[in-house]
């Protein structure tokens, strides 16, 4: 529609400068037409309209180059606009194009009335219209206010179209959409338009988040007194600085701001990719820091005086029993008995993940491994330093069994697909089952074999069955401490 607009224009221009010129063509030459403005003026007052028509030729031929005139600064203006883009690389301010008109259509103009009538007396006449100008400066002075303004913010160019300000004691804050001669054109972040004055933006205090700047961002949040500082600084920094619209280039910082009446009260300081979107990136921020929070065991503070004792680590009486079902229908875990899963579950630890959170990261030690108790999780590689989806395991399905049973690091990243809760067994717990029967040692080894078999890809030194048991069989042997 704008290209549409701009053809349109450009189709009428050329058409009246036509008609302009052919105008100019019919009119007749007259030496009238090179009298001075002063006589002129004489003569029109002294016998009217019917001194003869040199007069009115003269009139028309200001006009008429005065149109011409128009229409080149409409060219000119073009130019400038280009050159400006091909230089700054953005389209130039509005207010910078109409100021370019002005001052060229004044030139012009002014050159066309001297050719016309170069004896008129211009100062003569500036001098008797200057309290003419007195009384137009008093009655625009709102107007010119706001003009002078708007060339003020064009020369220190305090802030661009696509930055995001805040503006005066209402704090209007949006994102800049225009810069006009009058005022400021900003959009809130509830879609509302705001106009402000350049007048009145000048005498404001104005706060600019500008989009090539990594912004900061504040979120406060607070803990119990029981909970570990240092562990809740790690575990907040760590959720937080894998979520979107959150800069690499910075560290988020956590930091305690206070020791409030209710518990330990933090500041958490993130940097923006783009700022524009804050919002919704507080609120995923505030997200990861639930999840985060629910799954390290710290505890949110609140004004309360209620006791709450609680066992942790062990299973409600009503998952127990789902607990030891879902760990029975794991493959792996075949060969234990019904009291030796239930051993596991038992022992083994609840995590909730939110979508697009990684639960383990490839390279990372470990000696756990997680089943997935409900939701979904993709399993990733790094293929030219981008990852690929491997496999995406849903519910009772496991990964990470290599790093609980012989302590490697882990090779793949597992991320959730969705809210995601998952079981991890421990070393320790897998430990005393190990202690409590010894000869679980080899059934698992045979059954882990057969699982890398499966899952490994074809080489042409493949390992034989037996030589990769007996390999699993010693490697768990050794990271348990067993004879």
């Amino acid at each position: 529609m704008k290209r549409k607009g701009s053809k349109n224009k450009l189709i009428a221009s050329i058409v009246v400068a036509i008609i302009t010129l052919l105008l100019l063509g019919l009119l007749p030459s007259s030496e009238s037409t090179n009298s001075s403005l002063y006589h002129f003026l004489i003569r029109v007052h002294a016998d009217g309209l019917s001194g003869g028509p040199p007069r009115i030729i003269a009139v028309i031929h200001l006009l008429l180059l005065a149109i011409l005139g128009y229409l080149a600064v409409r060219v000119l203006n073009t130019l400038f606009s280009f050159l400006f883009r091909l230089r700054q690389g953005f389209e130039a301010p509005t207010l910078a194009q109409n100021v370019f008109s002005i001052v060229a259509f004044a030139i012009i103009f002014f050159i066309i009335f001297s050719f016309e009538f170069p004896d008129a007396p211009l100062g003569s006449l500036f001098t008797t219209s200057a309290i003419f100008g007195v009384i137009l400066g008093l009655a625009l002075q709102d107007t010119l206010g706001n003009f002078f303004a708007g060339i003020s913010l064009q020369a220190d160019r305090p802030f661009q179209v696509g930055d995001v300000i805040t503006v005066g004691a209402n704090k209007h804050t949006g994102v800049v959409e225009e810069i006009t001669w009058r005022a400021i054109k900003i959009r809130t972040f509830q879609n509302h338009v705001v106009l402000i004055n350049n007048s009145s933006a000048a005498k404001e205090p104005i706060e600019v988040c500008a989009r090539e700047n990594v912004n900061a961002r504040l979120v406060y949040f607070s803990t119990l007194y029981s909970d570990s500082p240092a562990k809740t600084i790690h575990v907040v920094r760590e959720a937080v600085r894998e979520a979107e619209n959150v800069s690499h280039k910075v560290t988020p910082i956590v930091r305690i701001r206070n020791l409030g009446d209710s518990g330990v009260e933090y500041e958490l300081k993130y940097w923006l990719e783009d700022y524009a979107k804050y919002n919704d990136t507080d609120a995923l921020i505030r997200q990861r820091i639930w999840y985060a929070f629910k799954r390290a065991g710290l505890n949110f503070s609140f004004p309360t005086r209620t006791v709450h004792v609680e066992r942790k680590g062990v299973p409600r009486e009503e998952d127990g029993g789902a607990l030891v079902e879902r760990l029975s229908a794991v493959d792996i875990f075949a060969p234990l008995s019904v009291e030796e899963t239930g051993m596991l579950a038992q022992a083994a630890v609840r995590h909730v993940f939110a979508p697009g959170e990684i639960v383990i990261r490839a390279g990372e030690p470990g000696s756990s491994m997680f089943v997935v108790h409900n939701g979904r999780v993709r399993v990733q590689v790094n293929e030219n330093g981008r990852p690929r989806t491997v496999a995406t395991l849903n519910e009772g399905y496991f990964f990470g069994e290599m790093a609980l049973f012989t302590g490697e690091p882990r090779t793949a990243n597992v991320v959730a697909l969705e809210e995601t809760e998952v079981l991890e067994i421990g070393h320790a717990a897998m430990k005393t089952v190990f202690d409590a029967n010894p000869d679980l040692v080899e059934s698992l080894s045979f059954v882990m074999a057969e699982r890398r078999r499966g899952l490994a890809v074809q080489t042409d030194a493949a390992a034989t069955p037996h030589d990769e048991s007996a390999g699993i069989l010693s490697a768990i042997k050794r990271f348990f401490g067993l004879s």
